[in-house]
């Protein structure tokens, strides 16, 4: 694939690591890198990729991805489009219009000077827009899929741009239609947001403490989002360039849901090792019961800064769910560490961890 005809606008790569594109530094060359600008060269590049039998990865900011050493033996469109606008509806309430390139904590910034509530709760994520939806990104008791409205996609089969409404993506936990699937391409995302300079309300009993309210109640947006910002940083999730410990992929499991036949047995192998006055953290989830990875991985044996080969990579000292590159690392040494706790915790528990990042040729296997 290397030979391939180069893309309108493709920088030549070989020498282009997409380490230098990625929260976590790491990852090889790719065949070419186109950075669009517009949503019209996004999706020029697209369909001429497409129309040429191109392999192709679509890269937004890079915080939830992982790449092989040896890179990606195709050709990368680096999603790099600005824009957003503010429209009243009417009720107190403002749509959103974001390009699918804008940061994606600089645009919850300005909804808070803009006074409007829905996102404040989701500050201090790294990545860019248009991967919300895809994920659907949650933090601190909310999820994108409910201010969300719509997205415009780039439909890959046909080329054409459509207008999709959220509950169309079929989003469930850290998930979507869209996740994992090359089908279609995230050009701009809608949101409905209140006005009147108060938050969303606040679910998430560590953010209600902070903060000195009961859960369900709502406060300023901004003492919200400085709220959230100093939990954030505190657990190394806020992005640093000094800082190792985030040098990661955010949370690299998502927090598993056992199946109701299956939790018993699994809350009496945790008593067991933990004993039994621990609490377990458990939460109610579609399709079972929602356990902590964190807590799990840490009571498997896998402490804050645990190491991974050579050291050069570790489990965040901070929080034991971000798996970081301490400077030196490889791919390889991470998929590495990554295997060990996913087996720790499935050997100790009979639950199994899933990524939350995209795997980029390689995989835990």
């Amino acid at each position: 694939m290397r030979g391939d005809t180069p893309l309108p606008g493709e920088h030549a790569g070989g020498d282009v690591s997409l380490a230098g594109y990625t929260t976590l530094r790491l990852g090889g060359p790719a065949t070419g890198l186109v950075v669009a600008e517009s949503s019209e060269q996004l999706a020029s590049a697209v369909r001429a990729a497409d129309a040429g039998g191109h392999r192709l990865l679509v890269l937004g900011g890079g915080s939830n991805v992982v790449v092989a050493d040896e890179g990606f033996a195709g050709h990368v469109v680096r999603i790099a489009t600005r824009g957003r606008h503010y429209d009243s509806v009417g009720d107190g309430m403002v749509q959103l219009t974001v390009e699918a390139g804008e940061d994606w904590d600089e645009v919850v910034a300005d909804t808070v000077r803009q006074g409007l509530g829905g996102l404040e709760c989701l500050s201090g994520i790294p990545g860019l827009t248009g991967a919300t939806p895809v994920q659907n990104v949650g933090a601190y008791g909310i999820e994108v899929s409910e201010p969300l409205v719509s997205v415009d996609l780039l439909d890959r089969r046909t080329g054409q741009i459509r207008t999709v409404a959220a509950e169309e993506l079929g989003l469930t936990y850290r998930s979507s239609v869209l996740k994992r699937s090359e089908a279609a391409v995230v050009l701009r995302v809608r949101f409905l947001l209140h006005d009147g300079g108060r938050s969303a309300p606040i679910r998430y009993g560590e953010l209600a403490r902070v903060l000195g309210v009961e859960p369900g109640e709502r406060v300023d947006v901004a003492a919200a989002r400085e709220a959230v910002l100093r939990l954030r940083r505190g657990k190394g999730m806020v992005l640093d360039v000094d800082d190792h410990d985030t040098w990661s992929a955010g949370s690299f499991f998502t927090n598993p849901i056992v199946p109701a036949g299956e939790l018993p047995e699994v809350l009496r192998r945790i008593a067991g090792r933990v004993g039994a006055d621990e609490r377990i953290p458990q939460f109610p989830a579609d399709g079972g019961t929602k356990l902590s990875a964190a807590w799990l991985i840490e009571r498997a044996g896998f402490g804050k800064g645990y190491p991974g080969p050579g050291g050069r990579v570790r489990l965040s000292t901070k929080h034991t769910l971000a798996l970081t590159n301490r400077g030196a690392a490889t791919t390889r040494d991470l998929l590495l560490l990554a295997r060990e706790v996913r087996d720790g915790v499935r050997a100790a528990f009979g639950v199994s961890l899933e990524p939350e990042p995209v795997l980029v040729d390689c995989s835990l296997q």
